[in-house]
C-alpha cells in the first residue's frame, strides 16, 4: 500500500506556471489527479484485505453446517428407529459420528441445557445408549445450531457482497480517473 504524505508544492516550471505536486506517494511527488488514482487503488486494496478473512469465515461456517447436517441426519435416523410409542426406558445407540463432529455434538448438548459432560465425555457417549426424548432434544438443539449458523452466514454473505461492490467501485473510479488524466494530458500535449 502506498504511503501518502503532504508536502510543500514544487513549482516545476515558472514559464508555464505549473505547480506539479502537493503530495508524495511512496516518496515520489505527484499531482492531485495521480493522488486521487492512488487513493482509489489503496481503497480497493484495503477492501480486498477485508474480503479474504470474511471468505475464510464463510468457508469455515459452511464446513460446520455440513457437519451439523450430517449429525442431524444421524440423529433423525436414530429417532426413526424408535417405535412411535417408545417408552422412556427404550434406548438406542447412536452410531456414525465422525471425530470432527464430536465437538459440535458437545456444543449441541450444552445448548439444549445439558451440563458440561466432563473430561471422558467422548468415550462415555460413544458407549452409551440414548432415549427417544434425548434424541429428540438433540435434534432440536442441532436444528437450532444450524439456524443460528445460517443466519450468520446470510449476514456474512450480505457483507461480502457489499465489500465486493465497494472493491469494484474503487477499481472503476481509479480506472475512470486514469482515463480522464490520460485524456487531459493528451489534449494538453496536442494543444501545445
Amino acid at each position: 500500500m502506498a504511503t501518502i504524505q503532504p508536502q510543500t508544492p514544487v513549482t516545476l516550471s515558472q514559464e508555464w506556471g505549473v505547480s506539479f505536486s502537493d503530495y508524495k506517494v511512496n516518496g515520489k511527488p505527484v499531482d492531485f489527479q495521480d493522488l486521487m488514482i492512488e487513493i482509489g487503488a489503496n481503497r480497493a486494496v484495503t477492501v480486498e484485505g477485508e474480503v479474504a478473512p470474511l471468505t475464510t469465515r464463510i468457508k469455515t461456517r459452511n464446513v460446520e453446517l455440513d457437519r451439523l447436517g450430517s449429525l442431524l441426519a444421524i440423529f433423525t435416523k436414530t429417532q426413526a428407529d424408535f417405535a412411535s410409542d417408545a417408552a422412556g426406558s427404550d434406548k438406542k445407540s447412536v452410531s456414525g459420528i465422525t471425530s470432527d463432529q464430536w465437538d459440535l455434538l458437545r456444543e449441541a448438548y450444552v445448548k439444549r441445557g445439558g451440563s458440561d459432560p466432563g473430561p471422558n465425555w467422548r468415550s462415555d457417549w460413544a458407549n452409551s445408549d440414548w432415549t427417544k426424548s434425548s434424541v429428540e432434544g438433540m435434534i432440536q438443539a442441532l436444528k437450532s445450531m444450524i439456524d443460528g449458523r445460517n443466519n450468520k452466514a446470510q449476514t456474512d454473505m450480505t457483507r461480502l457482497q457489499q465489500l465486493v461492490d465497494r472493491r469494484d467501485e474503487s477499481f472503476s473510479t481509479a480506472s475512470t480517473l486514469m482515463t480522464s488524466v490520460s485524456d487531459t494530458r493528451g489534449n494538453l500535449i496536442r494543444n501545445l
